[in-house]
């Protein structure tokens, strides 16, 4: 068994020759051996003239993101529309790809769908990177015949997921990165340089004022205490990060919270918003019905309030009530959203009307990001001012006393 696996064990060779015309070429290949490798090339009508095996450590050293899956969904849009088979555009795909394991995942897929297996099905076996909804929505274009319309359809639905996704990340790095900063810059000071302006003052024989002394004994508590600090802060961080993995309970009292913050909370519940009608819209236009569509959408919402609102919703659906009642019923959606699936159940276009709402509330993200990005800059800066100007005149003031004294 163990001779007849490692028999079977395939390298991969990189590979550059001609073809029947004389035209250079150059590509990758899979194989067994080295002269299996250039046998197969021949079979091809390709000349090999330099074949080498590539260095094993080359893999995996980028980690595949939803950014790369988006990327590919769009790409095997593309192929499918210009009239690529499925195979062929496997093919183009995962060798120009400059990620060696986004690379290996495609080839991998690729194996599975030669082997004879739906497409749907060769996802699902990488459900890491292909979630429950993208191979759902792969099964309705095989079963329907709509494969290229719904690989379209999945490509813009992950492009604007992404894209929001991204503006979410960059309304909240950026006072988080200035937060961190300004207190390491703010320890650095008090742990470091401080101590040396307080031996200075040690010798003045005179009363020091009052912000000067808060400094100073701020100063002594961090050099005395810094190591529980900095743990503390690593502690929270690390309970903060594995209770949002693991409890429930806490990811809703969370999600609730973060509504409740200002400017944040409400961009976060308009990504959301767009989020869930982006989702019900697509599958709806690939001919789910509505009950089994509201399953997978849950699941894609982001929060759990919302998921547990979709999932009411979606019971209610399966009794009779129409989508816009339950929507209503929930009192998390605006009642514009509500009136527009109103609408559109009425007219038989929601999918459409769906597309609509998600188009408007991306674009309300995009200007809420923009605008509060434009008045956290005054405002961060503000606070670097009023923090670290605030320790800078707490150490001169005495010297400034002194300087009047005489």
């Amino acid at each position: 068994m163990a001779t007849a696996a490692k028999a079977q064990k395939q390298f991969i060779f990189s590979w550059e020759g001609t073809d029947k015309r004389g035209a250079k070429m150059k590509g990758e290949t899979k194989s067994i051996t080295l002269a299996l490798a250039k046998a197969e090339l021949r079979k091809k009508g390709i000349n090999p003239t330099k074949v080498k095996k590539k260095s094993a450590r080359r893999k995996s050293k980028k980690k595949i993101t939803q950014s790369d899956i988006a990327i590919f969904s769009r790409q095997m849009a593309t192929m499918m529309s210009s009239g690529v088979p499925l195979v062929q555009s496997f093919d183009i795909i995962g060798k120009g790809h400059e990620n060696p394991a986004m690379q290996d995942l495609i080839m991998a897929i690729k194996t599975d769908v030669e082997s004879g297996n739906p497409l749907a099905e060769a996802l699902g076996r990488h459900s890491y990177y292909f979630d429950e909804l993208y191979c759902n929505l792969v099964n309705a274009g095989e079963q329907a015949g709509i494969l290229e319309t719904l690989l379209d359809k999945i490509a813009i639905y992950k492009e604007k997921t992404e894209n929001i996704k991204n503006k979410i990340k960059k309304a909240m790095f950026y006072p988080i990165a200035v937060i961190v900063i300004s207190f390491i810059v703010t320890a650095i000071l008090l742990i470091f340089v401080i101590p040396q302006f307080q031996e200075m003052f040690s010798g003045f024989g005179a009363d020091l004022p009052a912000m000067t002394l808060f400094v100073v004994g701020l100063s002594i508590f961090f050099q005395e205490w810094w190591w529980a600090i900095f743990g503390g802060i690593g502690i929270a961080v690390y309970s903060f990060i594995e209770a949002k993995r693991r409890s429930r309970k806490f990811n809703h009292v969370l999600d609730k919270i973060i509504f409740k913050v200002p400017i944040f909370g409400e961009i976060i519940r308009k990504a959301t918003i767009a989020r869930f009608a982006r989702t019900l819209s697509t599958m709806f236009a690939a001919g789910v019905p509505l009950v089994e569509a509201m399953t997978t959408v849950a699941g894609a919402a982001g929060n759990i309030l919302y998921t547990n609102a979709i999932l009411q919703m979606r019971d209610e659906i399966s009794t009779g009530s129409p989508l816009n009642h339950s929507m209503h019923n929930t009192g998390l959606f605006p009642n514009m959203v509500v009136q527009m699936v109103a609408i559109g159940e009425e007219s038989g276009s929601i999918d459409a009307m769906l597309a609509k709402v998600a188009d408007f509330y991306e674009e309300e993200v995009d200007d809420a990001v923009d605008g509060l990005s434009s008045l956290l800059e005054p405002i961060i800066m503000a606070f670097l001012g009023v923090v670290i100007g605030g320790l800078v005149i707490a150490m001169y003031l005495p010297i400034f006393k002194m300087g009047q004294v005489v």
